[in-house]
């Protein structure tokens, strides 16, 4: 038998690589895809296969909207070529940008590349996807907690994180037909290279950010990854439609 197929935006590091080693290690499939770094993402892809799983590594920007395209062709041949299939059926939409800018600093072209990476293209490429997704998948966008709570710098990307909430909703009620289910996962303040490893370089920021939580600390990447294999794991069939937090209880 098959293994099932995941997609993992942005899995070539940080909370997606570990999303895909959580994958892995539940005996599913992996494709990740890279925006810069093409060596740590066939160095993501060894690592799955040392779990024993296929993996592969695509290239994909998800601020260049015209090239989502190319992208969904690049699937459909590595489906066939490596997987021995036509079909996947887990997509998580993790790939992202992160950058602190003030609302009155926000200019038109800051605003379209946040449009772009974080809802436009996830919206566009989850559709275009969705015909080579097997009945009985499921789609995992990930948010972030700055939906529920205000950071200031965050405007944008706070904006298009909700706008992801709300599109999730909508997937989950329009493509239930297909027994697919959708959910997104909110996370905390996590401890990664992203935006620029703005925690990881700060640490009076760091402390402020772990001492929110009841847990006493921030995130690590692997806080991550194993609630993203639990809602593409068969105990997860009855979720739907959810916001799931995973923050520490940050702001509770």
């Amino acid at each position: 038998m098959k293994n099932k197929i995941a997609i993992v935006t942005g899995g070539s590091r940080g909370l997606g690589k570990d999303m895909a080693l959580s994958l892995a290690k539940k005996n599913i499939d992996v494709i990740v895809t890279y925006n810069q770094n093409k060596e740590m993402a066939e160095d993501t892809v060894k690592e799955l296969q040392q779990l024993g799983v296929k993996g592969a590594a695509i290239h994909l920007n998800m601020s260049d909207f015209n090239s989502l395209d190319n992208f969904v062709a690049n699937v459909q041949s590595t489906l066939t070529s490596t997987f021995e299939n036509t079909h996947f059926d887990f997509l998580i939409n993790n790939a992202g940008m992160g950058q602190t800018v003030p609302f009155v600093d926000v200019t038109e072209t800051i605003f379209d590349e946040f449009l772009n990476v974080h809802f436009k293209g996830v919206y566009f490429l989850t559709q275009k996807l969705l015909a080579h997704m097997n009945e009985g998948g499921s789609i995992i966008n990930i948010s972030s907690g700055t939906t529920r709570f205000s950071n200031p710098g965050y405007s944008v990307y706070a904006s298009m994180k909700g706008a992801m909430e709300i599109l999730t909703k909508y997937l989950a009620k329009e493509l239930g037909a297909k027994g697919i289910r959708s959910n997104i996962v909110a996370p905390g303040p996590v401890e990664t290279d992203f935006n620029n490893a703005a925690i990881r370089n700060n640490p009076p920021f760091k402390a402020m950010l772990g001492n929110m939580s009841p847990l006493g600390r921030v995130g690590a990447a692997d806080d991550l990854g194993g609630v993203i294999a639990f809602l593409c794991s068969e105990d997860a069939k009855w979720i739907n439609g959810q916001r799931i937090e995973v923050s520490g209880g940050i702001n509770c």
